[in-house]
């Protein structure tokens, strides 16, 4: 559960630049998340749960209700009774009860019973109460358990969309490198075939298209796995996403804000801090079952026999096979009263479970003192790299516009034969560098950002720069 609850802290340093405009609809990150918070079915799952919680909290209110039992039964058979021991064996006796008479005979009528009964525990030392408690906060742990999940998934499909745009300018860089390894090939091949340079330029050339090639392919490759990546998020069919990349050009307004957030409120924590909750409310629940249990009950009970009072040896015809003479109710007690019950020996086996829930309740606090730990350090880990990819953010233009210059300048050379392929192609890889530098430089300062929001647990901090 520990490494399920630390991946989402951690956020790939890459994204892309603004791509060429497209004319297929743009989906936007606000977009992605929304769609994400519909159909990921974790979280649909998740609040199913806290659904759950919520009719367990009514039904461990609804246990304070006295048992109220309504029966009846009506019958119709004889009533010959014998002197002598029996057991009802598994209920495989009969319950008929009637004078002992000389011989059997096949005398039969209807008969009938009606009882109403209750059974209040009315005082068990708050064990009604502190059940109502612990679904309270079972109910609390999984409300927090949906937020905090909702909370990583907006994490996670903001970095899979940042990842998107990275893996999509990869493949722009890579195929302008490809363009420009071409462009160069078409001059060497020129140069080669009116006597001005060696041959082996034109095979050195070919070997770097070939290896643009391969770069781009390996690239379309990236990018369509971190398509796929996204649409498992998104909680829909994988396809080609059109994505918004207009403010990787610009650094995030909020970069050096802190957030207003209390540490213990973060969603992650507070989870945490719930199921502590719950391990000590199931401690005190079971320490209730150390004292006895007052209970009030009542029975009101009525019969009805189509045999007569006196019926027996000398009026063995007192008895009517009528149904209504037989379920008529002709005679009925009543009973109140109050009981107690108590298992003394309960609190030898309820001290050692209350004991294993304590030392549960500790181990569940070192969790959240592990996590609490974790989330402090990677904050300050995403202060450090917000500072670093600043920095980077300011090199990337000098070294993109240096490595320009130096292409232009040995292609323009190479031109004129005044230089030779080897520098010409030192010079291509010296500026797809640079361009792939800029990139992840630009891209850095927004993974920083949302590695902030991660570890501080105010996602308000990234998602308020759209």
């Amino acid at each position: 559960m520990l490494r399920r609850s630390f991946f989402f802290l951690t956020v790939l340093s890459f994204s892309g630049l603004a791509l060429p405009a497209r004319a297929q609809q743009v989906l936007t990150l606000k977009e992605a998340i929304q769609t994400a918070l519909q159909n990921y079915a974790t979280l649909k799952a998740k609040a199913n749960y806290v659904n759950a919680s919520k009719a367990y909290v009514k039904q461990s209110q609804r246990e304070y209700l006295p048992d109220l039992n309504v029966s009846f039964q009506q019958d119709y058979g004889t009533i010959n009774g014998q002197s002598g021991p029996s057991y009802g064996y598994k209920g495989l006796s009969v319950a008929s009860a009637g004078p002992a008479l000389e011989s059997q005979n096949w005398n039969a009528a209807f008969g009938a019973l009606y009882l109403t009964n209750v059974n209040w525990d009315f005082f068990t030392f708050g064990r009604a109460k502190e059940k109502v408690k612990v679904s309270a906060s079972v109910l609390d742990r999984d409300q927090n358990d949906l937020e905090q999940e909702k909370f990583q998934q907006q994490v996670r499909v903001a970095g899979a969309y940042l990842n998107l745009l990275a893996a999509q300018r990869f493949a722009q860089s890579e195929q302008n490198n490809l363009d420009r390894a071409v462009a160069l090939r078409n001059v060497v091949v020129t140069r080669v075939k009116n006597g001005l340079n060696a041959g082996v330029d034109s095979s050195l050339s070919n070997a770097e298209v070939s290896n643009a090639k391969i770069s781009l392919t390996r690239a379309l490759d990236y990018e369509q796995e971190q398509e796929n990546v996204l649409a498992q998020m998104m909680g829909v069919a994988p396809t080609e996403f059109y994505l918004d990349s207009l403010f990787l050009k610009r650094i995030p307004s909020a970069i050096n804000d802190s957030s207003s957030l209390k540490p213990e409120d973060h969603p992650l924590l507070k989870y945490y801090k719930s199921r502590v909750a719950v391990s000590d409310e199931q401690a005190k629940y079971f320490h209730t079952f150390n004292y006895p249990t007052f209970s009030m009950f009542g029975v009101l009970q009525t019969k009805g026999s189509g045999f007569d009072y006196d019926y027996g040896q000398t009026k063995l015809n007192a008895y009517s096979s009528g149904y209504w003479d037989g379920v008529n109710p002709t005679r009925g007690n009543y009973l109140l009263g109050v009981g107690m019950v108590w298992n003394i020996t309960n609190p030898l086996r309820i001290h050692q479970q209350v004991e294993a829930q304590k030392f549960t309740s500790k181990a569940l606090n070192d969790e959240y003192e592990l996590i609490d730990q974790r989330l402090r350090d990677q904050k300050i880990l995403s202060e450090t790299k917000i500072k670093n990819a600043l920095a980077n953010y300011v090199e990337a233009p000098i070294q993109v516009k240096s490595a320009s210059d130096g292409y232009l300048q040995k292609s323009v050379m190479y031109k004129n034969g005044l230089s030779n392929i080897v520098d010409v192609t030192q010079a291509l890889y010296t500026l797809n560098r640079a361009e792939t530098d800029r990139d992840i430089a630009y891209s850095n300062v927004w993974q920083a950002l949302l590695l902030k929001a991660a570890a501080s647990g105010d996602f308000g901090l990234f998602i308020n720069e759209f």
